[in-house]
């Protein structure tokens, strides 16, 4: 029973930390994307603004899902 728990409680790292790395990409890529829309803007390219707004909303979201994943999995890995 208790090799049990641990190789769940091991499944659950796994997946956490996946998703975690996850998360960094997507955060390095909105970083990135804020860098060059500022730099495009401040360059007189105004049209660029709105859909890279768009695209940085849709990275937060799916960051959010992998933070709600991740939630949802530590809960799991953590019930007896």
């Amino acid at each position: 029973m208790a090799n049990l728990e641990c190789s769940k409680q091991r499944r659950g790292l796994v997946v956490i930390n996946g998703a975690l790395a996850l998360v960094i990409i997507l955060l390095i890529a909105q970083i990135w994307l804020l860098s060059a829309t500022l730099e495009a803007f401040l360059a007189g390219h105004a049209r660029i603004v709105m859909p890279a707004a768009i695209f940085s909303g849709l990275v937060f979201l799916g960051c959010l899902a992998l933070y709600l994943f991740v939630t949802r999995i530590d809960q799991e890995s953590c019930k007896p």
